[in-house]
Parts: structure tokens; sequence; C-alpha cells
């Protein structure tokens, strides 16, 4: 499985160029909420539930160890790192092709390289031939490279793929409408490590869609994890297969889809990330 439909785009695993293209119920970009109004007395509640929390985080924070008077918190009972706080090395200062790229020869590392490498196969670029080549051939170890490229170039050409996500044939978007395809990681986690090869999840949100009034594949959010097997070849990590899977998927909240000129603006003035652990 690749990259072609990691982002719930398309099935080219089984060479038919199948598709499946997930779209609201309701147009987002009509102005209408997603879900019913907060009420008021669940407007309440969650304003003292958030009032609630300050001050028991204060008191907490504040209280002293009342049964020997000392009001210093022993280094021993003092709180970990969360696991959800930013941790390792710093970000990696080149780039190969425009993609991150020298990581660590570290389970760090391999995590570093597996997000960035789910950025660059989850953006827009994959639409262009010979941008598509060029992050393939950087990011999958050269015997995987080759046969990734057929694949993906026999999904990413099916008529029926581009025309149902709404673009041209030559993969690019009607005139007057932004092409949206971006994968945010969420987290990262290494499932399996031997000296050369490492098993690594990524997490993450992806914005899919066209962005524009006219637009009816406006953009939207899904959720998916992908487990690639990561290689070291003697100076970086890459990768020599990839799967993916659905979630976990967070509840939404109870927002008001912002209009297709905010989208288009948000798109274009917010860059990505370099990505490390």
């Amino acid at each position: 499985m690749s990259h072609g439909d990691e982002q719930g785009y398309s099935d080219y695993g089984d060479d038919t160029g199948h598709t499946r293209t997930r779209l609201p119920d309701h147009d987002p970009y009509g102005g209408a909420p997603r879900r019913p109004g907060r009420s008021p007395s669940r407007g309440l509640i969650t304003v003292v539930g958030v009032v609630v929390l300050l001050i028991a985080a204060i008191a907490f924070a504040n209280r002293g160890d009342q049964s020997s008077g000392n009001t210093s918190t022993p280094k021993s009972s003092r709180p970990h790192t969360s696991p959800t706080s930013p941790t390792g090395t710093h970000p990696v200062q080149t780039k190969t092709n425009g993609i991150p790229s020298n990581f660590a020869h570290t389970g760090q590392g391999a995590e570093s390289a597996a997000a960035n490498y789910a950025v660059a196969l989850g953006s827009a670029d994959m639409f262009d031939t010979a941008k598509r080549h060029e992050i393939v051939n950087t990011v999958y170890a050269s015997e995987a490279a080759a046969a990734r490229q057929s694949a993906m170039d026999r999904a990413y050409s099916s008529r029926e793929f581009l025309a149902n996500v709404g673009l041209t044939q030559d993969g690019t978007p009607p005139k007057g409408q932004l092409f949206v395809s971006r994968v945010v990681p969420a987290g990262t986690k290494v499932v399996s490590s031997k000296e050369d090869e490492t098993t690594v999840d990524v997490w993450y949100t992806t914005l899919f869609g066209l962005s524009g009034n006219a637009s009816k594949n406006p953009v939207t959010e899904s959720w998916y994890t992908s487990t690639y097997v990561l290689k070291w070849t003697g100076s970086d990590w890459k990768i020599t297969s990839d799967q993916q899977k659905d979630g976990p998927v967070p509840l939404g909240r109870d927002q008001r889809a912002s209009t297709a000129d905010d989208m288009t603006k948000a798109v274009e003035e917010y860059g990505g990330f370099t990505y490390a652990r």
C-alpha cells in the first residue's frame, strides 16, 4: 500500500484506480455549523468546569508539604515530563529536494524521518508527475522506489480519481480554486527496532479538498495512522514499506466551518514544519 491512498483518496494497491472521497454531509462553506449550536447551559457548565480546574491547578501548584512545614517539593516527587511534551533533539538542518534529511541513526531519528516523509507524501506536490518522482526517490529506499513509482503513477493519472477529487486531467485545480492536500503529524512512536531497521507509527490529520466559492469538494479533515518500515542506508533512514489505517479520530468540537476565503488565506499564509521528536 502506498501514499496515493494513504490519505483516504485512492486505492491503487490492486491497480484498479478505484477511489473513495469523503465529503461532508453539508457544504461547510455555506456558513452552517457542523453541529447544533452549544446551548447556554452547556456553555455555562464548560466555563464553570474550566474555572474549577484552574483553581485546583493553582492550589496544587502552591501547596507545600503541610506536615513538615517545608514549602519545597522533594525532587523525587516532582512530576515527570509528559509523554506529549516535546522531547529529544532539534530538527535536522539539511534538506534533500526540499525534504528534511540526514536524520540521526537512532529511534528518535527514525521517528523524525517518518513524520517528515509523511508530510511530503501527503502534499499537493504528489499530484505533479515530476515532483512526485522526486519525492518518492527521496524518501523511499532504492529497492522500493521503483515499485512505488509505478503504482503511484497509475493512481495519480487515473481520470476517475482526479475527477472525484475535483482536479483536471493534468492534476491541477479548476480556475479560481486552490487545491489543498496537507498532512499534519500529531505524534509518532517506535513499534519495533533493530540495528538498521525501525518500524514507526505516525498519527496525523489531513486537510484535503478544493478551496473556493464554487468548490464542490470543500476542504475537509480526516485522521489516519501510517506505519513505516525504515531502513538505515548508511547515511539516512529510507522507507522500505508502508501501510495506513483510519484513526484514532478525536471527537469534533462545536465550531463553525470557515469560509472558503478564510481557508484559502490560511493555506497560502501558513507554511509547514520540519518535524522532529
